[in-house]
């Protein structure tokens, strides 16, 4: 029996190997998890009566592309982030988690040639492994753009060569990213989209991370390519409540962009798609309304920033996270790093090189740890300080 072929050189993916590595030893100590980006704050305690007043929704199928009081609320929510208008109806649908969307965009969105060519999707490297996979799903060339120290941990696309560039159908980019923490800003979108129309290729913004920052709201893709008077087809947005409203198992989110697109989009949806149910759509609905919990939530946050920052004070090469919930801590090498902590302290982190691709026999991960700042604060902290003085000291 035969199977596709374009998967086969797949790593294994981070958690399942990630277990290999450590589950055959028995921690030092009662084990801290700080691997995972699931929050562990409180999501607004009316969710659940929300949930029960709309539960007889579970008898209806639901809408594919959101109900209508999903959408509008998706779009007042844009409104009053980024100060940009669109319309409920042709112009954003809701996702059953970011995942699916950033997966089937490529799917809808990336011709089978460009300027004659097999297509190239760019992606950031180290990256959310769904890039590499709707990639090779569409049959497109994957090119892995460092996103480094030297880089600013966000990828510099103008580096990419012209023959590249011209064969670029997509660009994915993380802003926040994952794992590093680093913001694109108003230079940076700028000089992206700005790319994006020169060489006629699609921005795809995973900005799933926007709404957890120190001080400052991450500008966004779609507010900047609106400010320029871009064509609305030239960017995507996705975003989530996951980390936002602390809602992982919601799997609620939606994708934006230029009715052109989201037309693709549905389309794909219609025949292939998992819309959220409709008792959950409400919730959802409710939740994109309200900001005093996502207030609250992002309070928390700054006070795991501030304690990250003050263990860490004296520890050379380390960057605070402009936003998001991770520390991208530089190491000698990250997978003997990870072992090390779980066997001496119980620490549980994920090595940098599973987020990252091996490009010219480097792998721009290899040096680094990935460690989640998700736990309740005392929790963390004690987490962090075991951490700190295995490794550090």
């Amino acid at each position: 029996m035969k199977f596709p072929e374009r998967f086969q050189n797949l790593p294994e993916y981070a958690f399942p190997r990630l277990r290999a590595l450590l589950d055959v030893h028995e921690p030092a100590r009662d084990p801290i998890a700080m691997t995972i980006g699931e929050p562990r704050h409180s999501f607004p305690d009316w969710v659940g009566q929300v949930l029960a007043e709309n539960i007889d929704g579970f008898a209806k199928y639901p809408p594919n592309d959101g109900s209508p009081e999903l959408r509008q609320a998706i779009t007042d929510w844009i409104k009053r982030r980024y100060s940009v208008d669109l319309d409920h109806d042709t112009q954003v649908m809701a996702l059953n988690g970011t995942r699916e969307g950033l997966y089937n965009a490529a799917m809808a969105l990336c011709p089978e040639m460009k300027s004659g060519q097999k297509p190239v999707i760019l992606m950031p490297n180290p990256f959310y492994q769904v890039y590499a996979v709707a990639t090779l799903a569409v049959a497109a060339d994957p090119v892995y753009v460092p996103a480094t120290a030297e880089t600013g941990h966000l990828p510099d696309f103008t580096t990419v060569p012209n023959g590249i560039l011209n064969r670029t159908a997509l660009v994915y980019i993380c802003s926040p990213a994952n794992p590093q923490g680093a913001v694109a800003d108003c230079d940076y979108w700028k000089s992206l989209i700005t790319l994006a129309e020169k060489y006629d290729f699609k921005i795809l913004a995973d900005e799933c991370y926007s709404e957890i920052y120190r001080d400052t709201p991450p500008v966004g893709a779609l507010q900047v390519a609106a400010e320029m008077g871009a064509d609305p087809e030239r960017v995507v947005i996705f975003h989530s409540l996951s980390k936002r409203s602390n809602l992982p198992g919601l799997r609620s989110g939606f994708v934006a962009s230029g009715a052109e697109n989201i037309r693709h989009i549905k389309q794909l949806r219609n025949y292939a798609g998992a819309p959220l149910p409709l008792p959950l759509q409400q919730v959802a609905a409710n939740v994109w309304a309200d900001e005093a919990h996502v207030d609250q939530n992002r309070a928390l946050y700054r006070d795991k920033y501030q304690a990250a920052d003050e263990i860490f004070a004296e520890t050379t090469g380390y960057a605070p996270p402009q936003a998001g919930f991770f520390l991208w801590l530089p190491v000698e090498d990250g997978e003997a790093t990870a072992l090390k902590l779980w066997r001496e302290t119980g620490v549980r982190v994920l090595p940098g090189a599973y987020l990252s691709r091996d490009v010219g026999g480097q792998n721009p991960g290899a040096g680094y740890i990935r460690v989640a700042m998700v736990a309740p604060m005392n929790e963390m902290q004690d987490g962090l300080i075991r951490l700190r003085d295995c490794i550090y000291r």
